[in-house]
């Protein structure tokens, strides 16, 4: 296994470990992007295409679940067109003089990357616009009687958002996106890829069914399987001679309470709160998450999803409901008739 060629990739100024070990695994070409291969071949097609006229790439809306590699695209774009990625986030811009002072270092052709670009705010939003479209900023200097417009000219850049939550995107501003892509959960197959990938660079020994063990409880999550091979190198290092195989991997994240499913020990909670507390449903998210001990919010973003994507419970519109697979996971038999009875209200 050889580990991946040197580039000038470079990732998102944060010094924390945890940061480090995240950025050194990400592929820096579309080559080595594993999955999602029709967003990938046609971003790729787009930089070919602006490359070919020497153009300003499109801008590029990306959403999905977290941890699915939307970042890394805006890097491999950044890359691939051979330009400097600026990155900032939604919440860190709160005023005009910000945009501004971003959009206004950016050379021609570069790129603007803004993660969770539905938390801007909607005045910068009105800022964007033209900015988007025209490649002008409108600001506005001082307040009162002696308020003026200056109006600055940017260089032709490229604007890629990154977003968990594309429905709070207003209509106007995914409008002015040439393109906008989608990243779905991963299956197994390319996850087992991802980790052989990620071993390679971090110089574990690994067997296949090491990898795939560790991709199999991944909940189809590229940085979760990251995480995950970096505890199983840990662990066997320390309690075994270092070799990943399958039944070590498949102790070392039993020892995190991670079983087969890819569950943890909060969904278990859920299905378990949902099923002998509530009969299985109907119940309300915030009946729910009193039930079990967390917040609503992390319920319904961090754990819902994956678990509504395998089957095991689903909302409905009078609260959420618990699904056959959900009382087999648990040795249960399922009731013939789905849920009908009272429903829990928040």
């Amino acid at each position: 296994m050889t580990p991946a060629p040197e580039s000038n990739f470079q990732g998102p100024d944060d010094e924390t470990p945890a940061a480090d070990f995240e950025v050194s695994l990400r592929p820096p070409l579309f080559e080595e992007f594993t999955g999602q291969e029709k967003t990938v071949e046609r971003v790729q097609l787009l930089v070919d295409a602006a490359k070919q006229r020497d153009e300003a790439l499109q801008h590029i809306l990306l959403s999905g679940p977290p941890g699915l590699g939307k970042t890394t695209l805006a890097y491999i774009v950044g890359n691939a067109m051979g330009t400097e990625v600026k990155t900032t986030s939604g919440p860190m811009i709160e005023k005009a003089g910000d945009l501004a002072g971003l959009l206004t270092n950016i050379e021609r052709g570069g790129v603007l990357f803004i993660d969770e670009i539905h938390r801007l705010q909607p005045a910068i939003e009105e800022y964007l616009y033209p900015a988007m479209e025209d490649f002008k900023l409108d600001i506005i200097i001082d307040q009162g009687p002696s308020a003026r417009s200056v109006r600055l000219n940017l260089a032709r850049f490229t604007l890629i958002g990154a977003t968990t939550r594309a429905g709070m995107i207003s209509a106007p501003l995914r409008s002015r996106f040439g393109m906008n892509c989608r990243l779905n959960y991963y299956d197994a197959a390319h996850l087992h890829k991802i980790v052989d990938r990620s071993a390679g660079l971090l110089g574990a020994r690994i067997e296949s069914d090491g990898a795939l063990e560790i991709a199999k409880r991944s909940r189809g999550t590229p940085r979760i399987a990251n995480n995950l091979l970096r505890w199983v190198r840990d662990y066997a290092q320390v309690r075994e001679k270092g070799l990943i195989t399958g039944p070590i991997a498949a102790s070392a994240l039993s020892m995190l309470e991670i079983d087969e499913d890819g569950f943890d020990e909060m969904d278990k909670r859920i299905i378990e709160g949902l099923i002998s507390l509530f009969n299985g449903g109907p119940v309300g998210l915030n009946s729910l998450a009193v039930a079990i001990g967390e917040e609503p919010g992390t319920l319904e973003e961090v754990h819902e999803p994956y678990l509504i994507m395998q089957g095991y419970i689903k909302r409905s519109p009078q609260g959420r409901v618990a699904m056959p697979r959900a009382y087999r996971k648990l040795g249960l038999e399922a009731p013939k008739n789905p849920p009908q009875g009272e429903f829990f209200e928040d």
